[in-house]
């Protein structure tokens, strides 16, 4: 039997400790680029599939009695613009190198190979903890038909699940996804279409209520104290519920490695993120302000845990529109649709990890066997490992199913954020020595808008954001223990990881002006790759659908 290899090739010996910098990737088309197999259908829904999850549908009507309608829109349009220039900063760099777990790795040739160890691990651990919150969440999701299925059966069918997809060759799994993010646009379309028709006066009630909600019982609460602070506040944690929310530009990054004609694919998908964040994520915040108000009694209940349902499609702003309205039927297919929604976000979760993993492996980050892959490119045992993570939905034996969510919630956010911050720092040095080596950026595949101020506001912005994620507990005596840890503990595994590797390994801080931007010989590989690609032949329904996105 053949020896597997890696998805690159393996890495190479370390260098001497006391001179130690990044190993040069390997990306010959003997090997990384053999694997390319994803479309421009299959990239931009994977982007989708990743960032769509129940916290659209469920947990941000979560945050509507602390911000009101006005402050949840506000709140999502606020933290919007800090994830859109974290996009910018994104597209540029991998369009430009895009290699396995691109923003991972070129913090380590461009930066200090430490941040790139502490940003690699924290992603990879970021990615694992969603496993498990998706099948918590898939099991909760269940209970709006009977509390009568065990966690470990919920467990078990998801297990098996995303080990035949994940266990695919990446094509069908880029096909899988790409029908079960398709359920996710649908859903999201008739939310977004069920707010606008009932608002205008197509409900049983015949009633055109509009923006009533918004004038009574108004737009702004004041949250945990009283007045224009208050109000404050109350954004502030609508801000802090779309960091966990808007999500989306580290998927598209994670399928850099096996895309198609890379560059093109990677600019599109980049470019249609805005779309994306200003139709799901701020276009959701509104209209979840539209169908209820702050202060229903119901969405108490359901956030509370008084009422049964809670967290399910039941907590869901639209399915509490609907129940009032007394329509019924509708509210158990968006429950449906939600548990296809969070399945297809486990299943692309599994995926990063995986390749996070292997991308460490490949710079000797991780242990060197999780480098290895199958002939077809699969990384065998980094998706081993991720997939072990599902059986931290296990804990829900022991608590309930709302703290378990809470928990990953609070770790997931914080990494998210962390990573965006070392992105844009990683940017920056991109950037900077762009400009002392002479290299003009109109010769880039992407060149972002309103650069290099862009980078240094969504610097600002995910740094704010990280420091004031636990906030509550500091005001008016309301210190609770479990949400400090699960606020901050992955800032400081990000700080031990940074300092531990950058000591132990003696890193080397990569000055401006002395990065190798071309990363040895491997940009021109990429350009070589892409000068004799030649688009597959596709089916008849495959060219169509390729041909929207490509």
């Amino acid at each position: 039997m053949d020896q597997p290899k890696a998805f690159d090739n393996d890495p190479p010996a370390p260098a001497p400790v006391s001179d130690r910098r990044p190993a040069e990737p390997d990306i010959s088309a003997g090997s990384q680029h053999l694997h390319r197999k994803l479309g421009g259908k299959e990239i931009q829904l994977f982007a989708v599939g990743g960032a769509i999850g129940t916290s659209l549908y469920v947990q941000m009507g979560a945050s509507l009695p602390k911000g009101g309608p006005a402050g949840l829109f506000l709140g999502f349009v606020l933290y919007g613009t800090i994830v859109l220039a974290v996009n910018q900063c994104f597209a540029e760099m991998v369009t430009y190198m895009p290699i396995a777990s691109p923003f991972v790795r070129l913090a380590g040739f461009w930066v200090d190979d430490a941040l790139s160890f502490a940003m690699g691990w924290n992603y990879f651990f970021l990615m694992a903890f969603n496993i498990p919150y998706e099948i918590t969440a898939i099991h909760v999701l269940l209970t709006y038909w009977t509390d009568k299925v065990h966690v470990g059966v919920v467990v078990a069918v998801c297990l098996v699940i995303y080990s035949v997809l994940n266990g695919l060759t990446v094509k069908y799994f880029g096909i899988s996804e790409f029908y079960m993010s398709i359920f996710k646009i649908f859903l999201m379309l008739g939310l977004m279409m069920y707010t606008f028709i009932t608002m205008v006066g197509g409900n049983p009630h015949h009633d055109p209520y509009g923006f009533r909600y918004w004038r009574d019982p108004g737009s702004f609460v004041e949250y945990l104290v009283p007045g224009n602070t208050g109000r404050f506040l109350g954004i502030l944690s609508c801000m802090i519920q779309g960091s966990f929310t808007m999500v989306g530009p580290e998927f598209i990054s994670m399928a850099a490695g096996e895309a198609e004609n890379p560059r093109r694919l990677m600019a599109k998908a980049f470019s249609s993120f805005i779309w994306r964040l200003m139709f799901f994520f701020i276009g959701g915040a509104l209209c979840v302000g539209i169908v209820i108000p702050y202060d229903d009694k119901m969405l108490a209940e359901m956030i509370s845990g008084e009422r049964e349902g809670s967290g399910t499609g039941a907590a869901s702003p639209y399915v509490i529109s609907m129940v009032k309205f007394g329509i019924s039927g509708v509210p158990d297919l968006v429950n449906a649709l939600i548990i296809t929604s969070v399945l297809s976000a486990g299943n692309n979760v599994i995926f990063s990890a995986a390749r996070t993993l292997h991308g460490m492996a490949l710079d000797g980050k991780a242990p060197f066997f999780f480098a290895k892959c199958n002939k077809y490119g699969l990384p065998y045992y980094a998706v081993i490992v991720s997939l072990a993570f599902c059986f931290l939905s296990l804990l829900q034996i022991g608590n309930t199913s709302a703290t378990v969510l809470n928990w990953f919630v609070g770790i997931c956010t914080a990494s998210y954020l962390l990573n965006y911050l070392g992105t844009v720092v990683t940017y920056l040095h991109f950037y900077y020595n762009m400009q002392r080596q002479g290299i003009s950026r109109d010769t880039l595949p992407y060149k972002s808008t309103f650069q290099p101020f862009a980078a240094w506001y969504a610097l600002f912005g995910t740094f704010v954001m990280t420091l004031v994620l636990g906030y509550t507990v500091f005001i008016n005596g309301g210190w609770d223990t479990t949400t400090f840890f699960t606020s901050y503990t992955m800032v400081g595994f990000f700080v031990v990881a940074f300092v531990g590797w950058k000591v132990v390994v003696r890193t080397r801080y990569v000055r401006l002006g002395e990065a190798d931007l071309d990363l040895g010989t491997t940009k021109s590989e990429i350009e070589a790759y892409e000068a004799a690609y030649i688009r597959p032949r596709r089916g008849r329904v495959g060219r169509v659908l390729n041909g929207w996105f490509e």
